[in-house]
């Protein structure tokens, strides 16, 4: 297993050389802080740690707000940001979470309503989100309970000097047997390149999210509308075997090991043609600084089976828990940290292929951005617009989610049975054991809402 440049790090603003903090608010204020420090808990994708880098010589300078991140895998992440939160312990101030928790968690009473800081706040322009990230990060009032730092659909991504080389085309909307042809064409097109990466990392967020979007387009589901447990039907099995199959003959090394963190580093090193994951990983495989693809990838709609789409949809975003004490201060973060101000910020300091993207209307009319994102900027916005997270699959469903099932028990569910066919990717179980035993753990969840 590769060693992850996300592990934990705890950012204080002392720290000399650290990837430390401090933003200006969203509405431009300045020495508004008081002295005041917030502590930020947040996945160690890219965006997030550009925003670590570029907090205390803004946000920090003009609020004096200092800014103390802790960076976690995303599989910790969960785990952590769940126990503080669901525990109340009170330790974090913001928290980077998902479209799956925000409503259970504002069901719980856990969060602080956000909605009305930012209609507050006239520069954040509120009306500029994009409806399906509010509509997302909402809880059953109505009101808005997150702060979108960028949103995601999910496509593929590929090597396209790898394809002209053999000859193919891959489709612009591609079906998931073409994608398994191809894989096995390219597979070894060049010294120590495998076919394809996929997700094969248990965690009901790493392989169950790319797992899932198989499962719904090949005609299955987690659960009926009624609530009848579905894990080892025809349809999931056989989508299962085919996840199982393909990252078996052509996927990366390691790959019951690999999340998307691994995925990123294999497709931007050429270690892999192809790769079926976030849109959000385009900006990291476009930075000619850290990818030896930059310029050369090619990208596609998620592939299908039986449905018309089958991207996932999601948004990394900024929540408050109700156990802050320092509700200004890190309201005063989140605004800026979800700003086209901030938006501006990356683009010029970084690069504007580097803008966490995927959550506001007006970023997809920057110039330089649509310079820079050219090749996957309409394919993301058009990707996040077609999912449908009411109607993923092919029959009704109990509740909203592509890529997860909003109730409490999916995330241990979702968690224990990838474990096990992540174990079967790594040769180690069968599929049918795997879906076997998730049938009775979702039996068991089932009842809970017959």
């Amino acid at each position: 297993m590769r060693t992850r440049r996300t592990t934990h790090v705890l950012v204080t603003a002392t720290a000399a050389g650290s990837l430390l903090v401090g933003c200006s608010g969203a509405g431009g204020s300045t020495g508004s802080g008081g002295g005041k420090s917030i502590n930020v808990l947040m996945v160690g994708n890219p965006q997030m740690e550009d925003i670590a880098k570029l907090t205390k010589d803004t946000f920090t300078k003009d609020t004096g707000i200092k800014v103390n991140f802790t960076i976690l895998p995303e599989n910790e992440l969960r785990d952590k940001v769940t126990q503080d939160v669901a525990t109340q312990a009170g330790q974090y101030d913001v928290a980077t979470v998902g479209a799956y928790e925000v409503p259970i968690w504002q069901k719980n009473g856990w969060l602080h309503e956000l909605g009305s800081y930012a209609d507050e706040d006239a520069s954040f322009d509120k009306s500029d989100l994009l409806k399906p990230m509010v509509t997302s990060l909402s809880g059953s009032d109505g009101k808005l309970y997150a702060l979108p730092f960028y949103g995601e659909s999910s496509f593929l991504m590929y090597n396209k000097d790898v394809m002209k080389a053999k000859g193919i085309t891959v489709p612009e909307h591609p079906t998931w047997q073409q994608i398994a042809g191809i894989a096995a064409k390219v597979d070894g097109a060049q010294p120590g390149m495998r076919g394809i990466c996929l997700r094969g990392l248990a965690g009901w967020g790493e392989l169950g999210a790319s797992l899932t979007t198989v499962v719904n387009t090949y005609g299955g589901t987690w659960f009926t509308k009624d609530w009848k447990a579905q894990v080892n039907s025809p349809a999931f099995k056989k989508a299962t075997n085919f996840y199982v199959d393909l990252v078996r003959k052509h996927g990366e090394a390691g790959a019951a090991q690999s999340g998307f963190t691994e995925c990123l580093n294999a497709m931007s090193q050429k270690k892999v043609a192809m790769w079926y994951d976030a849109t959000s990983a385009a900006g990291s495989l476009e930075d000619p600084s850290s990818s030896k693809i930059a310029g050369h990838v090619g990208y596609a709609y998620a592939p299908t089976a039986e449905t018309k789409s089958s991207g996932w949809l999601w948004s990394w975003a900024w929540a408050m828990p109700k156990t802050t004490k320092k509700a200004d201060a890190a309201s005063k973060f989140m605004l800026w940290a979800s700003s086209k101000k901030y938006e501006k910020l990356v683009g010029e300091k970084l690069g504007w292929a580097r803008v966490p993207a995927g959550k506001r209307a007006s970023t997809y009319e920057i110039p330089q951005y649509q310079k820079a994102a050219g090749a996957f900027g309409d394919i993301t916005l058009k990707s996040i617009e077609g999912a449908d997270p009411a109607d993923p699959g092919v029959q009704p469903r109990p509740t909203v989610g592509v890529q997860y099932v909003a109730v409490p028990e999916f995330q241990d569910l979702g968690t224990k049975v990838t474990q096990e066919i992540s174990a079967a990717i790594a040769g180690k179980s069968s599929v049918d054991k795997a879906l076997n035993d998730g049938q009775k753990l979702a039996e068991d969840v089932a009842k809970n809402y017959k």
